[in-house]
């Protein structure tokens, strides 16, 4: 068991900054710096409720309004056309990589929410990069493709981006990252947000299946990695690309290898035999490996 901690966490802080309303803005930069500040939840009539590595926090005595959350909704879309399906989906990534979850009166179409016509409430999950979190874990991959799975929150993303950057910088291996929602490694002016590694090439914004495959034909990776297999296609694109030599490294929630195999979509996955290795996050930032087996 390996444990991790956020002593050295880093996150785009001015990018968080401003998505805020500007009488957020000063209270939440003044005291929040230093709290290791995971999700920022603004719920409608309700004081602004920050959680932290060491518990809750209330930046401000004001109540939010539907001024405000509407406000955040739109700096983190940006008005383009791309954002507007993903708030179909219930969530937004704005700049820096905060992914901003909606919820609210929804506008259902044929059955499906295709968008939101009042927001009630938003968690903003600041985008954090830990480096060093996967330290040592690259020379333990073994041969096959690798799943690394938890609960929410328990820190996967800020697991793979760090191993995705050790398998470019120690293993010195190619990697290409499907990165649909411009999450793990966001784009920061003429750069990113996060280091990528010198061996990581990233595409933004194209869906798992798609981006897969294009990187597969284009970049010539030894490993791809992507973030939430949570479709039966996205399993089937990853066996297909898993026959042409490449290894995958991804994510999936569950919280152990049993809950993993009790869900279809990744019982299927499991016994392809595509993945050899599953690390397991638990929610106290520990971590295990362990081969995974059929079922």
């Amino acid at each position: 068991m390996v444990a991790v901690g956020v002593e050295n966490m880093i996150c785009c802080w001015q990018g968080l900054l401003e998505l805020l309303p500007l009488w957020l803005r000063e209270p939440m930069d003044a005291g929040g710096r230093d709290k290791q500040v995971l999700e920022l939840r603004l719920r409608l009539g309700q004081m602004p409720q920050a959680v932290t590595g060491r518990g809750e926090w209330y930046p401000a005595c004001r109540r939010i309004g539907a001024e405000d959350l509407n406000y955040v909704v739109n700096v983190a879309s940006r008005y383009s056309p791309y954002a507007a399906v993903t708030l179909a989906k219930g969530y937004l990534t704005a700049r820096g990589g905060h992914r901003v979850g909606v919820c609210g009166s929804g506008v259902i179409q044929a059955g499906r929410i295709t968008g939101f016509k009042e927001l009630h409430s938003l968690c903003i999950r600041v985008a954090r990069d830990i480096p060093g979190f996967a330290a040592g874990l690259e020379q333990d991959l073994g041969t096959g493709s690798v799943l690394l799975i938890g609960p929410p929150g328990s820190g996967k993303t800020t697991l793979l981006r760090d191993l995705i950057r050790r398998i470019s910088q120690v293993r010195r291996e190619q990697i290409s990252v499907v990165d649909e929602r411009g999450e793990l490694f966001p784009v920061s002016g003429s750069g990113f947000a996060f280091p990528t590694g010198d061996r990581t090439d990233v595409l933004t914004g194209a869906g798992k299946r798609e981006g897969m495959e294009l990187v597969l034909r284009s970049m010539g990776p030894a490993w791809i990695a992507v973030d939430e297999i949570t479709a039966l296609e996205d399993c089937e694109a990853m066996e297909a690309c898993g026959n042409c030599g490449v290894r995958f490294l991804a994510t999936a929630h569950a919280r152990d290898s049993g809950e993993l195999s009790r869900r279809p979509v990744y019982r299927k996955l499991m016994n392809s035999g595509l993945f050899g290795r599953l690390v397991c996050l638990g929610e106290d930032r520990t971590f295990t490996m362990e081969r995974l087996e059929k079922v």
